[in-house]
């Protein structure tokens, strides 16, 4: 009988972006960058696929996720040979970068991660159908309708969504986009762990759900906030316990938050679990 991993049927998406609070925390970047790292690399481990809503930014999380998956292969089922990392590229943010930029991409990146273009209404692109299409730059309700298609895209391809940090100003969508990303998730009824102790929109939402409050981090109002105020504990359905998910969205030790979110995927693997 082939070998199977654990986690090797799951695509589990990863939302993470800068934070405002890390300073105030005594952090810095490179502690939520290596958060992300880790939490990747503990799912390919496990078969996971890794998927991430990118901008192919120089520095950014994507690049993180390509940078890992160079250096640490999935750990894939016997003739599995799908890409290790998902990379999702909205309407608004495929159509402002020349394509034989995109092209290069995708070749160099071939067999380990997958380049996913993505029209206005979040359906997929062929990369012939992407070719033929003007660059140029997207229109400000390009920005909101694309990024808002592409998360719900993202939703129902993966099985569970983590989220991490995020600011909560100067934002291109309809809201923050680690909000509209946990939303989605929670409408779609996907598992959804929140990662608070990096501070940020993440924290936020811990807030506003009454799950827990991250010390050092002062609440914020914005826009769409009071969405998470009627979630409960068990509408994360992410297999965790409420005295876990307090932990986990307070936690800033990264070894402590990857034991969880892999604790509550391996319980929904298993089945139902009376917590």
């Amino acid at each position: 009988m082939a070998y199977s991993e654990a986690l090797s049927d799951q695509a589990v998406a990863i939302s993470v972006s800068e934070s405002p609070d890390l300073g105030a925390l005594g952090m810095g970047e490179a502690h939520l960058r290596d958060a992300t790292a880790e939490m990747a690399r503990h799912l390919l481990a496990l078969g996971a696929r890794v998927a991430y809503g990118g901008d192919l930014r120089a520095g950014g999380f994507t690049e993180i996720l390509f940078e890992l998956v160079a250096r640490h292969r999935r750990d894939a089922d016997e003739g599995d040979q799908r890409a290790a990392v998902l990379s999702y590229l909205a309407w608004p943010v495929h159509i402002s970068k020349p394509f034989h930029d995109l092209e290069r991409y995708s070749q160099e990146l071939e067999g380990m991660a997958e380049l996913l273009f993505l029209a206005q209404d979040g359906t997929p692109l062929a990369r012939d159908q992407r070719r033929d299409l003007q660059t140029r730059a997207a229109e400000p309700g390009e920005w909101i309708e694309g990024l808002t298609m592409m998360r719900r895209r993202m939703s129902r391809d993966t099985s569970a969504r983590i989220i991490a940090g995020g600011k909560v100003d100067g934002f291109l969508g309809a809201m923050p986009g680690i909000a509209e990303e946990a939303q989605v998730a929670l409408e779609e009824r996907r598992p959804l762990y929140i990662l608070g102790g990096f501070g940020g929109c993440a924290a936020d939402i811990a807030s506003a759900l009454g799950l827990a409050e991250v010390p050092g981090v002062t609440a914020r109002e914005w826009g769409q906030r009071d969405i998470f105020a009627n979630v409960l504990t068990p509408d994360l359905s992410n297999g965790l316990n409420p005295e876990e998910n307090r932990t986990l969205a307070v936690t800033p030790h990264i070894d402590e938050a990857v034991a969880l979110v892999l604790r509550g995927l391996l319980r929904l693997c298993r089945g139902p679990v009376a917590l």
